[in-house]
Formats: structure tokens, sequence, C-alpha cells
């Protein structure tokens, strides 16, 4: 919706008495509620958050114990940022139900850098030099980033929040098939895997039509428990790996040497990092609108610090850079339970599973079918969400339209015609090899060219009257019985 005009704003602003109510983020829920719908979210992240390790390390060649040693590492340093997200320190932390982990976008960098330094724990070590050098700058930055919040007009933010669901949604289906690993088998998009996926997309729609709110709240939990437990009994679920995982694993900080710093990776890791901050801002904007909760410039700029801390941690404890996982988001919308302490108790859960291997190889037990089912549905909301945005857009004018349909079509490129990018300089590709990366980099330019250079004025958002929206109506923090 436009914002209203100011002087209207001054006139009804006596009549906001409902200010004084607890907003459903800041809602501290029970302990055994805080406990389930943490674990869902814990559940909901847990295949895309360990999938950029396993990637990376097959990439360089790591060791399995080296690998098992990365996964842990990512799992422990998600736990601590997403309690620094939500919860908040200092001025650092959005204070929203926002999820940390590992950018996808990132990924094919740090491969581009780490083999180009000899793979291995040496391409490692250079990754984590450009990692750090990235976080620190972002963490610095994000002040006058969130200053240039008034060049992301919902036209840019709805189509970066669409492109990302529609991005991940293949990632889901590959997943529903059977898991990338299987592509080129028979097994690959078998009718039993697909009956699994497919089988847990339907109970998790049956939950949420027919279910009671606690039911429906939980669906993509229950849902999980419910396609492991089919898949179990008929012989598809291996936990052999739980009974050889250790019980306590411990990642300590240059677990793999002191970081190496060079100029190219360095280069690489900013431009990735310039992107992450675009997504985390469509993020932070997507997660206002879920939980109807007012987001300005300090809000931005307290998640962007969040995310060059956490990047920073990364670096120090073996991880990655680090960014609001999108599929979290679509999990608060499905659920509505839109507490930011639910992501503090997720949070403490993603340490536990950090610390102990053999909590966390039971979780990834879970059959990829099974996980591609419900993600499915999560990375279809988050598309939804910014078709939602799109909607405050005014589409009917051509150059908004145009904003939208190019940037749509750039980010289904480097999946389209990958050949294209693999002719391209290592360093351009190891940047815009990425849907998400291209699509976003084409809505900020276009924009830029359309409304920002010839002064046509945009839509905004009227975030008060949301917020007063959200906190008229009881029952949407917590469920109401």
């Amino acid at each position: 919706m436009a914002r209203m005009p100011r002087q209207s704003s001054r006139q009804s602003s006596p009549q906001r008495s409902s200010r004084h109510t607890t907003h459903p983020v800041d809602e501290l829920l029970p302990i055994p509620r805080l406990a389930l719908y943490g674990f869902q979210h814990v559940l909901a992240f847990y295949a895309a958050a360990v999938i950029v390790p396993v990637l990376l390390g097959n990439a360089l060649g790591l060791t399995r114990e080296e690998l098992v040693h990365l996964i842990n590492a990512d799992l422990l340093t998600c736990g601590v940022a997403s309690i620094i997200q939500a919860l908040g320190v200092w001025k650092v932390g959005a204070r929203l139900p926002l999820v940390q982990g590992v950018t996808f976008t990132a990924v094919s960098p740090m491969i581009a850098i780490g083999t180009g330094a000899g793979g291995g724990t040496a391409g490692l070590l250079v990754v984590y030099g450009a990692v750090i050098t990235a976080g620190i700058a972002t963490f610095l930055f994000a002040p006058l980033f969130s200053k240039l919040v008034k060049y992301f007009p919902p036209v840019v933010i709805g189509t970066v929040l669409t492109i990302i669901g529609i991005t991940l949604i293949p990632v889901a289906l590959q997943d529903a098939a059977g898991g990338a690993h299987l592509i080129g088998t028979p097994d690959y998009g078998s009718p039993r895997n697909l009956a699994y996926g497919l089988g847990t997309l339907l109970f998790i729609l049956i939950l949420v039509r027919v279910g009671k709110p606690l039911l429906s709240s939980l669906a993509v939990l229950l849902g999980l428990v419910a396609g492991t437990t089919v898949a179990w009994i008929l012989g598809d679920v291996d936990f052999g790996v739980v009974e050889q995982a250790d019980w306590l694993g411990v990642t300590t900080p240059f677990h793999y040497g002191m970081p190496r710093f060079e100029l190219f990776p360095i280069v690489a890791m900013l431009v990735v990092m310039l992107i992450t901050m675009v997504e985390t801002t469509g993020d932070v904007y997507a997660i206002g609108e879920i939980t109807r909760k007012k987001v300005d410039a300090d809000t931005v700029a307290r998640a962007l610090r969040a995310d060059g801390a956490a990047t920073v941690l990364g670096g120090v404890l073996n991880s990655f850079p680090y960014v609001a996982f999108a599929e979290n988001i679509g999990l608060v919308r499905m659920s509505r339970i839109m507490s930011r302490y639910v992501v503090v108790a997720a949070g403490v859960f993603m340490i536990a599973l950090g610390l102990l291997p053999k909590a966390g190889s039971l979780v990834a037990s879970i059959p990829h079918p099974v996980l591609g089912g419900a993600a499915v549905s999560m990375f279809g909301i988050v598309a939804a969400v910014g078709v939602q945005i799109l909607g405050k857009a005014d589409l009917r004018e051509e150059r908004n339209t145009l904003i939208l349909a190019v940037s749509l079509g750039a980010a289904l490129l480097p999946t389209t015609v990958a050949p294209f990018f693999d002719r391209m300089p290592d360093g351009v590709r190891a940047v815009l090899d990425s849907g998400i990366t291209l699509g976003a980099l084409t809505a900020i330019a276009l924009n830029l060219i359309f409304n920002v250079f010839t002064s046509r004025s945009t839509m905004d958002i009227d975030w008060d009257d949301m917020e007063d929206d959200a906190i008229a109506r009881p029952g949407t923090g917590a469920l109401s019985h």
C-alpha cells in the first residue's frame, strides 16, 4: 500500500493505543512450545545448512573426517548467528524471527577460490581469508548500505524474493527425486522417491487444512517425522551412520591453520557479500511483511551487522558467509508462529547438534525425498511472499513490469544455459554463475535506470498501519485456544 501522507499519520497517532501491547514477534512462548517450534525450524533448515560444506568439501577433495568437522562447525556457527540475529546484541541483530545459514550465493565463488589455491585444506585457508575480510567489510558497511534502502522499492524487493523462491524450488524438487547424488542413476526420479516426496507434501497440506491450530503450526515437523517413519518401515532409512558418529565434537578456531589473505579471492567474496546484503534486505522486508512488524533502515542495518559478524565468526570457526535463510521465512508464514524467541530456541538446538555429531547424524538421516517434499511448500511460500510485495508496486507501469520480467529471465539463465558461463573468465563466472546473484543485480540495475536516475516516484510500504494491525489481532505470535 502507498505510504500515508505525513499529516494524516499525525492525526491518527493518538488513536494508536494498541502500541503498548506486546507484538507477536516479541512474545515469549512457554518453554515446551519454544522447544517444539524451534526444533521444527532446525529440521526445515538442516538439509540446506549442511549442503554447502558438503558441496565445497567434495569439490576440494577433503577427507571424511575433515568434511564432518566442516559440517559440525557450520551447525555451531549457524546456532550462534541465529541467536544473535533474533535476540539482538547491542546494534547487531534485527530482533526478528530470522534463522541464519550459509548463503548459496557463495558456493560457486568459494569452489573457484579453493580449487584455484590448490584444493584441500590449503584451498580452505584462502577461502577463510576472503570470508573474514568480507565479513568485516559487511559489518562496517552496514549503516551506509541501510541508508540505500530507498533504492529498493517493492518492485526490487518483491522481484528478489520471487527469484529466491523460484530458484530454490528446483533444489527442493531435486531432493524429492532422490537428491543430486543420484542424478544419472535409475533411482533418480523413481516412483518410490517421488511417492515419499509427494506423500510428505500431502500430509503437510492435510494437517494445515483440517488440523487444529497446534497441529497446523507443527505441520512441517510432523510431516518430516511421518515421512521418515514410513521410509524406515519400508527399509529406506539407515541409522547406521548415527551409531558410528562420535558423541562429542568441538570445533576449534583456525582448525585447518591460519587463513591466507589474497587479493582476487577477497574481491570475489566482497561481491558475494554485496549480493548477500541485498538478499538479507529482501528477507528482512519479507519477514516484516509476514509478521507485520515495522522494518526501517535501522532494522536493516542491524540485520546486516549480524550477517557481517556471523561471517567473521564463520571464517574463524571454519565455516562460511551467512545470510538470513529464506526456507525458514516460509516456515514462519506456514506455522503462523512469529515469536523471535522460537528462533533463539532453534539456535540452541543447532549449537547442540554442532557439538554432538551423533545427534546431528540422526537429523541427517531424514531421506532426501522427504525433505524435498516439505521444502517445496516452504520455497514456494518465499516466492509467494515476493509476489505479495510486488502487489505493492504499480505493475501497470511498463517500466516496473520490465524490471520484473527481465530479472526473472536473468535469474533462470545460469540453470538453463550453463555453457554460457563456462566460456567466461573464472573470476566473472565465480560471481555471476548464480540465478539469485544475476537476477538481483539485474533488478537493482534496471530500477536505477528506470526509476532512480529519472526521479520517478515509487510505492512504499506503510509499516505503521501493518504493525498496528498485527498487535490488534491476538493469537498471531502464539496460538490462542
